[in-house]
């Protein structure tokens, strides 16, 4: 049992929000419906009148409710209007080295499509908003700044159907770290009981097959060794070609590939491309909420927070030119780790529901 859930747990509701898919392909007869595995739970009260739906997507090796915060959340969430749904996604878990953003968001769209049917039915109409915590966070600009629905099927992934996004009433990301940069900080101290100079030799060998596997334009993922992956990574954990080099980018920032959205190195410009297009997209009724840990782990010592989130906001807000920033709730959790999850990190759990509480009453008085 997780030290920060309480004994006895949360109650809830565990709803399937997929239905099964259309066998398009004759291979789609063979495969185990979708409905089995994506699946969302709903911390909500058993006496409270809860309209309004706040989804939360977790970070790489997160799965339902694994994040440390979410029973703070939870618990601060069950006396109000909203109640708080956690999800499973193709890539949640150990299978984060297989997916892709596109996948995740689209998943993710179906389920805020499954949210707002089933609170309309049994509420009327309520808000709904997204929260994504570390490869969340990901997940949530992905959602926001791309075209709608995803124009892209790519080779390893040819059968996936893209849905149109429904809009959001408030959009949060916390911990929004690069993991080029976190590799980094790895291949200069180093990780576990893996030296700095072990690091980097085992770097650098799967970054040389990466790009060999990916030259070759296989139409299924090639999975590296586990016997350097579990070096860097979570043990046993399967990463494939593409989604390593997706992560580590290795032609950033000039030419920054998927998963590089938050790298300090990257130019006004490339920032111009992901959160200045969330005006444009249009998916977003509110305002967007970030909120950087001010002891993240994952983030190097030379990287600036206050003037990154500054640059994150001159993009998003176009230089003052729209109003899409939240200037009131943003902002840096003193003291905060990662994932808030050490056992020093009550205060700072505290700041976050608070903001977190905050913003989501000023999405509702918003109409």
């Amino acid at each position: 049992m997780s030290k920060f859930w309480p004994k006895g747990g949360l109650p809830g509701i565990l709803h399937h929000y997929v239905h099964p898919p259309r066998p398009s392909h004759p291979s789609h007869q063979l495969t185990k419906p979708q409905t089995e595995t994506l699946v969302t739970f709903e911390s909500a009260s058993l006496t409270k009148r809860q309209p309004h739906s706040l989804l939360f997507v977790g970070g790489l090796g997160d799965g339902l409710a694994t994040t440390s915060y979410m029973a703070d959340l939870a618990s601060a969430l069950k006396d109000t209007e909203w109640s708080l749904f956690t999800l499973n996604l193709t890539s949640s878990y150990q299978s984060w080295g297989l997916g892709h953003l596109d996948r995740d968001t689209t998943e993710i769209a179906q389920c805020l499509e499954y949210i707002k049917s089933y609170k309309t039915d049994k509420f009327g109409p309520g808000k709904i908003a997204l929260m994504g915590h570390s490869t969340g966070s990901q997940c949530v600009l992905h959602y926001l700044s791309q075209l709608n629905p995803h124009t892209s099927c790519p080779s390893f992934d040819a059968g996936i159907e893209h849905i149109t996004r429904p809009a959001l009433d408030g959009a949060i990301m916390q911990a929004p770290v690069s993991d080029r940069e976190a590799i980094f900080w790895v291949l200069k101290w180093g990780i576990g009981d893996t030296s700095a100079e072990k690091a980097r030799e085992v770097y650098y060998e799967m970054e040389r097959l990466a790009k060999e596997a990916v030259k070759e334009g296989k139409k299924l993922d090639t999975i590296l060794p586990l016997e350097l992956t579990s070096l860097i990574y979570p043990a046993n954990t399967p990463i494939s070609c593409r989604r390593f080099l997706s992560l580590v980018s290795p032609e950033s920032p000039q030419a920054p590939l998927e998963d590089d959205l938050f790298s300090s190195d990257l130019s006004d410009e490339q920032f111009g491309r992901t959160f200045g297009r969330i005006q444009e997209i249009g998916l977003l009724r509110h305002k967007l909420m970030v909120l950087i840990s001010g002891k993240d782990q994952s983030i190097p010592d030379w990287v600036d927070k206050e003037v990154l989130l500054k640059r994150w906001r001159k993009a998003t807000d176009h230089e003052g030119k729209y109003r899409i920033w939240d200037e009131v709730h943003s902002g840096v959790i003193p003291n905060a780790s990662h994932a808030l999850s050490n056992d020093d990190q009550a205060e700072p759990r505290q700041w976050l529901v608070e903001r977190v509480l905050g913003y989501l009453k000023t999405a509702v008085e918003r109409s």
